[in-house]
């Protein structure tokens, strides 16, 4: 959509969609969103965290988006809102909307004579559709996208070019692959056998609920035996791996490069940071914060936050404290001697 076709909206229309007290001009319209730095006429920008404000004296928005607390802060029209970065979300939804799906197949698609393809779904260029396969009302299955067969996709699912969905997996309704994302490969199952290693078969699928996005090149390996389970509402970044038999509970998301290993239980409404790594067979609770480059080796047993990552310094002093972390276990060791010898009773002088 160019800039000359897109649809504007009132403050008026949008409040009644999204909710929020107006105050100034309800019938002023705005075309696009955009930062309070680079914002222009027919832009409506927001303003959620105070470190910014002093943007807001200067930009050239025509309306902006505020908190409560900062509903005075201005005097262009404005949306006033409990959280005014969400309120920007839906906003910026409202005014950038998805390509809908354009019912057809191109010509250039393989679609086995046995898949079911929606009557308003489309299938791009060169994508190729296995046998037996399903694919839900209004979705789109970009150029390039292999599907396997027994696939069943839901409605209003989105494939861009280049996804990977292995046989057998289960897709929601509303569902986002990102290019290169790849969804029901085997599982990383190998046995020692007489010197060599064998192969298990990775016999389970990939079962992924409604409402899950999941970002460019991230891999989701399909269960050795029991399905490998991604909850509805889940968020999963760029360049993330999945194990065989992990679950994620709903609304949980994951940021970029982050590993999880088989048969890990991750709970619901959970915020894991980039570069995290969390061990397999391991169990964290609902409600977890995970942060950067925590490394999680054993179970977490209660909500909160947790950080394991070593802050960065100066290379000269970061090789000096490492050194010192090298004799822990022996400090440890002389330390508690020294305890035992303090607690035992003087001896009186002879």
């Amino acid at each position: 959509m160019t800039r000359s076709q897109q649809v504007s909206y009132s403050l008026r229309e949008i409040s009644e969609r999204f909710g929020g007290e107006i105050i100034g001009d309800p019938d002023i319209r705005v075309r696009e969103v955009a930062t309070l730095e680079n914002a222009g006429p027919g832009a409506i920008a927001f303003l959620a965290n105070p470190r910014y404000r002093e943007q807001l004296s200067g930009t050239r928005a025509t309306a902006v988006i505020l908190g409560v607390a900062m509903r005075d802060a201005t005097s262009l029209p404005r949306l006033v809102c409990v959280d005014p970065y969400a309120c920007f979300a839906h906003v910026s939804g409202l005014l950038n909307p998805a390509r809908q799906a354009q019912p057809g197949n191109h010509p250039s698609a393989v679609i086995h004579a046995s898949a079911v393809v929606a009557e308003d779904a489309e299938v791009e260029a060169l994508a190729v559709i296995g046998g037996n396969t399903k694919i839900g009302a209004r979705s789109l299955i970009g150029a390039g996208c292999v599907i396997g067969g027994n696939v069943s996709i839901g409605e209003d699912v989105r494939l861009y070019p280049n996804v990977t969905i292995y046989d057998g997996c289960v897709i929601g309704d509303r569902v986002i692959l990102h290019s290169g994302a790849v969804i029901g490969a085997d599982g990383f199952g190998i046995a020692m056998s007489e010197g060599r290693w064998l192969k298990v078969p990775q016999i389970g699928r990939v079962v992924i609920g409604d409402d899950v996005e999941v970002g460019a090149n991230t891999t989701i390996d399909r269960g050795a035996i029991d399905d490998t389970v991604i909850e509805e509402g889940v968020k999963l970044d760029n360049l993330i791996q999945i194990a065989h038999n992990v679950r994620i509970g709903a609304h949980t998301a994951i940021a970029a490069c982050a590993g999880v290993a088989g048969s890990a239980r991750i709970g619901r409404y959970c915020r894991i940071g980039g570069a995290s790594g969390i061990a397999g067979h391991v169990t964290i609770p609902d409600h977890v914060e995970i942060s950067t480059h925590t490394l999680i080796t054993k179970s977490i047993k209660q909500s909160g936050t947790y950080s394991g990552a070593y802050p960065f310094e100066a290379n000269r002093e970061w090789r000096r404290n490492a050194a010192q972390l090298r004799h822990l276990d022996d400090l440890a060791d002389r330390l508690r001697a020294l305890e035992q010898q303090l607690k035992q009773p003087k001896r009186s002088e002879s």
